[in-house]
């Protein structure tokens, strides 16, 4: 399988910190770093519904936050 074919997550409803192309997956989709999705999974769990809703709500440390968003 080629290196450069895009993948969707393992699941669409939950995140698994432990799989580095869930974290890669959303922290893309939700415009965040690798850092700011690990922070909102251990602070709101892996739903990503209430990931989601806690970036949305800014209930992540701005420092996490991808450049350029």
């Amino acid at each position: 399988m080629a290196d450069n074919v895009e993948h969707g997550p393992s699941s669409e409803h939950e995140i698994n910190p432990k799989v580095a192309s869930d974290i890669h997956y959303w922290a893309e989709h939700f415009k965040v770093s690798g850092e700011a999705l690990h922070e909102a999974i251990r602070v709101h769990g892996t739903s990503v519904e209430k990931v989601k809703a806690a970036l949305a709500a800014g209930h992540v440390d701005a420092q996490h936050q991808k450049q350029g968003r």
